[in-house]
């Protein structure tokens, strides 16, 4: 499978983040999967290259031009796909994908997650969605989303649309499982 890893561009941050991303690219690749993600050298998206490029799987970077800036983008992808812009980048991504893993990031991160969880809401792809729950990163919002359910402002089966993994070994069986038929969804009432 191709699977599309989001999370944290930047360095500054707690080394148990890197090193679970890092983990958890190895498996998948190690498992034969490979890698399409931003195309960033540094934070989350850099340690899950890394992880694939240790595991010896296949990485697409995906980034515009103006992200060529020397020590920016991760120069041992495979192929580099150049997209116009940051929308177009993040649509090739979720169109070339099988499968989302979210590692814990920041404002892109939680965007790049929501547009793909109202996607499968709105029964634009079946693919799975996980939630790299790394030191109960994404405990917070999913208090926030159930908060919000139980408010009425988000349909309850939304919950049910992603999954959240606490360890590499959850995150492989919960990416691993067969993603379900885009033509058997249907959009909620």
């Amino acid at each position: 499978m191709r699977i599309c890893i989001f999370g944290a561009s930047g360095d500054a941050i707690d080394p148990v983040y890197m090193d679970e991303t890092f983990a958890v690219g190895k498996a998948l690749a190690e498992r034969g999967h490979s890698l399409i993600f931003g195309g960033g050298s540094h934070g989350l998206m850099g340690a899950a290259a890394r992880g694939f490029t240790a595991g010896k799987g296949k990485i697409v970077g995906v980034a515009p031009k103006f992200f060529d800036i020397p020590g920016v983008l991760y120069e041992a992808c495979d192929e580099f796909v150049w997209p116009d812009s940051m929308r177009d980048r993040k649509k090739y991504m979720e169109d070339h994908a099988d499968a989302f893993l979210v590692a814990p990031g920041g404002i892109g991160t939680y965007e790049e997650f929501l547009e793909v969880l109202t996607l499968k809401q709105l029964a634009r792809h079946g693919k799975p969605i996980v939630l790299f729950n790394i030191n109960g990163f994404f405990d917070k919002l999913t208090d926030l989303i159930a908060a919000d359910t139980a408010a009425g402002f988000i349909r309850k089966q939304t919950m049910e649309l992603f999954d959240l993994a606490d360890d590499v070994p959850s995150a492989l069986l919960l990416l691993e499982r067969d993603a379900v038929d885009t033509d058997t969804i249907r959009f909620y009432d």
